[in-house]
């Protein structure tokens, strides 16, 4: 009882610093687990890279040499080499999670509390941008980068990394996507409105966005050309697990990493926010937990998914938050989990 009373304290202080007002979600039925989502264990194929020796390098890239790179929880960037040698480049002093080369080979980084970062080849940081008309960033999340060099970036919420799960409960649309320009060092403001704004990815003609909705188990389009510049459309909804990260392969596809599989007793609750609020007084451990599964799938720009790669159970590879194709190889990245997978196409 004095746990759950410290707790309650520890609550009503983080509510005293911004209203937490849950609101009526009806989550639609999700889909069954058959046909294109019907379980497999390909993700059990993947080879593992420094098992126990990383925690939670959230999103990769790959440098012209093969190397991994990857932010971790403690705020490092981490470089695995093709010897499996791990060294960490730099620190942000926040947590870095969305990670992209530029062209000049500098290393654009999302970072959750800080903004959006650079990193030179020396492993010296500079900081882009941390705020929009003299408001910080709450959640700095994932980037995509343009070829005229323009970053493209997403503000997930309102509520910080660390406390994430409450944008959850409250199923408030909070997220905003921006376009960051390094020529001009201004930013402008492309999308809000949006559901736990997490991954982005432009497409291959650069003419839309496509966002991941975490939180509505969705996938937006965001038009940034043509007749349909300013628009947003859903592309794919009703997921079978809460899409996280997202990246376009070499052909104009694009790979969606799942955290996890859906949870009947979160869909359950969201309709009542009473219950949502009583939830949140309660400790961390008594909230629905996140199933262990490993889980990445493939889709076209319209949203037709073209394959699953599932790791049931996730012995192998689980809560998935970033899949990076290069030379038909995947780089799998994880939020929380302690090694790096690598899925060979076929």
């Amino acid at each position: 009882m004095k746990n759950l009373g410290t707790t309650i304290i520890l609550f009503s202080v983080f509510v005293s610093c911004r209203t937490f007002e849950p609101v009526a979600y009806e989550p639609p039925t999700k889909p069954e687990a058959v046909g294109i989502y019907a379980p497999n264990t390909e993700l059990q194929k993947s080879i593992l890279l420094a098992i126990g020796k990383v925690k939670g390098l959230e999103s990769l890239d790959v440098d012209a040499d093969g190397n991994i790179y990857g932010g971790d929880k403690e705020g490092r960037i981490i470089r695995i080499t093709l010897k499996g040698e791990i060294k960490p480049i730099a620190k942000t002093g926040g947590r870095p999670l969305g990670i992209q080369f530029d062209k000049l080979g500098n290393l654009i980084i999302a970072d959750a509390y800080r903004g959006l970062l650079s990193m030179d080849k020396s492993g010296k940081l500079t900081v882009l941008v941390s705020e929009y008309k003299g408001k910080p960033f709450q959640f700095t999340d994932d980037l995509d980068i343009a070829l005229d060099g323009k970053i493209y970036f997403s503000d997930a919420s309102v509520y910080e990394q660390k406390e994430y799960l409450y944008d959850l409960l409250e199923a408030r649309p909070y997220g905003r996507v921006f376009v960051y320009d390094p020529k001009t060092k201004e930013t402008e403001l492309l999308a809000d409105g949006l559901y736990f704004a997490n991954g982005i990815a432009l497409s291959k003609n650069e003419d839309y966005l496509l966002v991941n909705e975490t939180y509505r188990y969705k996938v937006t389009k965001l038009w940034l050309k043509g007749p349909k510049k300013g628009n947003k459309e859903t592309v794919i909804e009703n997921l079978p697990g809460f899409p996280d990260n997202i990246t376009r392969n070499e052909n104009g596809d694009f790979w969606v990493a799942l955290f996890t599989v859906r949870n009947d007793r979160m869909d359950n609750m969201h309709p009542s926010p009473v219950v949502k609020r009583m939830i949140s007084f309660l400790p961390k451990f008594l909230w629905p937990k996140a199933e262990p599964y490993g889980y990445a799938l493939k889709m076209d720009g319209n949203g037709k998914v073209l394959m699953t790669l599932q790791d049931p159970g996730g012995e192998h590879l689980k809560e998935v938050t970033s899949v990076l194709e290069k030379k038909r190889q995947l780089y799998i990245g994880s939020l929380y989990n302690d090694r790096v997978g690598i899925y060979v196409l076929p």
